[in-house]
Order: C-alpha cells, then structure tokens, then sequence
C-alpha cells in the first residue's frame, strides 16, 4: 500500500468525539457501546454492516473498541447509554433508585408504565427482564471480546477459499437443528476440505449468523458466509431431487440403504444429469426423528463398530465428503499452491525422470565387471542365475536416472579402492 492510500483511509476512518457527555462516532452521532453492541449481538461484518458509519470497517474498528475495552471514557469522563459504569457513576445501586431516575419505564405492552422523576423514557419486555439488566451491560468485557473476533478474522484472512464448483454441482449438506454454533463451524471446514460448497441449516438452536461458528471454521469461511439458515426441514430440500439421511439406527422404512460410497455414486449420477442432491445429517444428541428420514429417497450408514456407532457431526460430514472427494477423477492429494504442483497417486519423482532401459543395462553390465573381477561369481556356473537376480534386485527399485548414477558411483568407488589397496599390498 502506498502513502496516498494509506493517508487516505486513515481520513475517512471515524474518530470518537465526545457529544453530550456520550463517546461518539460518524456523522450520525453513534455511542461507542452501539458500536460494541452490534458487533457483538451478531457477526463483525453484520454489525459494521447494521451501523453503515462511513469509513467504520474491519480495520478501522479495532481502534473504536480498544476506547471502550480499555475503559478510557474513565478518563474522558464520560459513559454510554446503557452502560453499567454510567448507573455506578449516576449512584444509581437498586432497581427502585433506577425506576425512580427515569421519567417513565414501560413494560411490554405498554399496560403497566412505572412513573419516576427523571427525563428519560426506557421500555422493557417484562420486569423480570428489567431486574436483571437495569444495571447495565459490561460492554468493555463485550469489546475486549470482539477484539478477540476480530483479530482471529485477520489472522485468517490468507486462508480464505472459494467455491470449487458451480452451485447443484455438489450435494447440499442440510444440518438438522444443530445445536452448538462450534459444530456448524467444524462442519463447515469439513465441506471445504472435500469441495462441499452448499451448506444448509435447518432451525440452528444457537441462531444464525453466529461468529462462533466461523472461528471453528478455522478460514472456511466461504462455506460460512453462503450457509442459509430454514426454518422446516421440507423448506431445506425444496430444491433438491435426490436426499439421502444418515443414520446408525434401523428404520422401518422400506428404503435403499447405502455406504457413502455406493450414495456418492449415486449422487455423481444423478449430479451429471442435471439433478440437485443432498445429504442430511441429523442432530448432534439424537440424530434424526423417523418422519424426518422419511422424507428422504434412502439410507446412508457409514460402516462403524456396531457397538460404539456414535460419530460426531463433522466427523460424519467429513467421512461424506472424503467419499465424494475420492471418486473425482480429476482430484489432487494435498494441497496445490504457487509452488506445489498436483499430485496422484504413485511413486512420486519429482524433478527427476525414470531411468531408461539404456541406463539400467549400462549399471548392470558395470556391476557385473567389477563384481567378475573381484571374484564375486564363484563357483562360474553360478554367474548366469546370480546375475538375474541381481537384476531383478535392480530393477524392482523403480530407480531414477539420479539414483542410477549414484549407484554406478559407489560401484567405481568400490572397485577403485579396492585396487589401490591391492597395488598398496604389493
């Protein structure tokens, strides 16, 4: 980045101002604890996105919550709405105290309205609500953890991917009611990790977007950010053709039951002829309910130990997508980067090339010499079967041209010594 560039963005980036005894930022006067609030609630990008303050983005927010983190409206004298160091500042220590220091508080519906003698009218949804949070929100403690969000999405960032095909050219993976955000984010590493680029949810108990989520995703977070969130299992598969649910039970349910690997081959075959497919995974205490594998055209059970045949969600996507990953022709092993060329399987080679027919001839014919001239070959009779093994021996190396100038190295080496040691001798 040039200095220009550099100058620019540090002028558009928002500063705090102090306006009505509140920290402030951009043109519509936004307190800090907003700020800290939104990116907190929900993910960086939706809260930064909810605020829209021009200029307010992921590297420009870091400086706005180290304010807040650091407590440095201490100083400024100053404290934000909401905030539960501007009840301590006010003396404000019961609830009664904080009813009594607004105008009015109104609760729920607006039928019971409690009257105060202050200026400021707040609303509540219940008064048990409101016994627990008239205090105020720690919201440093809030900021100190978006820091922690937000600096984990940077240190990511090089790791970002992208889709590996176009959208129906991979089976959908449809989450029913995961429950912890840490899974869906695991969940979703493993569908990049195999070229699994649709992710559905159906009614994620923890909601969605969640940022926990994309941190267990550990950079997948493409998968993240295209995963849609339903909120019926029918509206999930609406799309699709062809469902397969996984399960480790039997059901009565007069269906075909497949390994992942005869469901995979199922899939590619429908896939090539246009059609949607997907793979359902149930939930993460108690898998799928009868009437949700109904819906699907068949079984996949994964082959486990029939006595311990509980698999962790990922662990049952990722054995899933390894099934679809292996049976592409045209995949990679490892990982392919600027300088790691494709690999498939085999001997690997490198920059060097097989030897020829010509070369390993020349290292027999060699051996052999020096071998006759040392004695090797005795009784003589025996030369002609201790030869081929020796060349079956060589051959069977699969060796490289390097590796067959190496060896006739050694072989000269050998032979030479063993002159000199002889001309010594006599």
């Amino acid at each position: 980045m040039n200095v220009e560039t550099e100058t620019m963005k540090n002028e558009a980036a928002p500063e705090i101002r102090i306006g009505g005894g509140v920290p402030v930022i951009g043109p519509g006067d936004t307190p800090v604890a907003e700020v800290v609030h939104a990116c907190h609630s929900a993910s960086i990008d939706q809260g930064l996105a909810a605020l829209a303050i021009p200029g307010l983005d992921r590297e420009t927010l870091e400086p706005v919550l180290q304010y807040c983190a650091g407590l440095r409206c201490v100083a400024d004298n100053v404290s934000c709405p909401g905030c539960k160091r501007r009840t301590e500042a006010l003396g404000i220590e019961t609830l009664d105290q904080f009813i009594l220091s607004k105008k009015e508080v109104i609760v729920g519906d607006g039928r019971v309205r409690l009257k105060g003698e202050g200026t400021e009218t707040v609303t509540t949804p219940c008064l048990e609500t409101l016994s627990k949070q008239w205090s105020g929100e720690n919201y440093w403690f809030w900021a100190r953890r978006v820091i922690r969000k937000l600096r984990h999405g940077l240190r990511r960032a090089h790791m970002r991917g992208e889709p590996v095909a176009g959208e129906g050219e991979t089976p959908s993976v449809i989450l029913m009611e995961p429950q912890l955000a840490d899974n869906i984010g695991m969940v979703a590493r493993a569908c990049a990790n195999f070229g699994l680029d649709d992710l559905r949810l159906v009614s994620p108990r923890d909601g969605w977007p969640n940022e926990k989520a994309r941190i267990a995703a550990s950079g997948a977070n493409y998968i993240i950010d295209d995963a849609r969130a339903y909120g019926t299992l029918e509206e999930s598969i609406a799309d699709l053709n062809w469902v397969g649910a996984t399960t480790a039970r039997q059901r009565d349910l007069r269906k075909p039951v497949l390994t992942p690997e005869q469901a995979i081959v199922e899939m590619r075959k429908r896939i090539g002829r246009g059609e949607r497919c997907g793979v359902l995974f149930g939930r993460e205490r108690n898998g799928l309910e009868t009437n949700e594998v109904a819906v699907a055209d068949a079984f996949i059970m994964i082959p486990v130990n029939s006595r311990f045949a509980s698999l962790n969600l990922a662990q049952a996507v990722l054995l899933t997508g390894y099934e679809w990953m292996r049976s592409d022709a045209g995949r990679s092993l490892g990982r392919v980067t600027t300088y790691e060329k494709p690999l498939s399987e085999g001997l690997y080679m490198g920059r060097d090339r097989p030897a020829t027919k010509e070369e390993l001839f020349g290292l027999f014919e060699h051996l052999e010499r020096e071998l006759e001239a040392n004695g090797f070959f005795n009784p003589a009779h025996r030369r002609s079967a201790v030869s081929q093994n020796l060349r079956t021996l060589l051959t069977r190396l699969n060796a490289t041209e390097q590796e067959v100038r190496t060896l006739r190295g050694i072989v000269a080496t050998l032979s030479q010594g063993k002159g000199r040691a002889r001309k010594q001798g006599e």
